[in-house]
């Protein structure tokens, strides 16, 4: 019986982590690569057609 309740909480602490700290961080760090990858795309394309007009 004891080893089932351990189980469970176990279970419940783990589940707690999970969305309190990990998916969280995770988004985070999805939106600060979109955030990135978007600056990047726009400097590609500025530096791209300044070298296109250049020549």
């Amino acid at each position: 019986m004891g080893r089932m309740v351990m189980l469970v909480a176990g279970v419940l602490l783990a589940l707690w982590v999970l969305f309190a700290f990990i998916l969280p961080m995770v988004m985070g760090l999805l939106k600060l690569a979109l955030i990135i990858a978007v600056i990047a795309v726009v400097v590609f394309v500025a530096v791209a057609l300044v070298g296109r007009t250049a020549r």
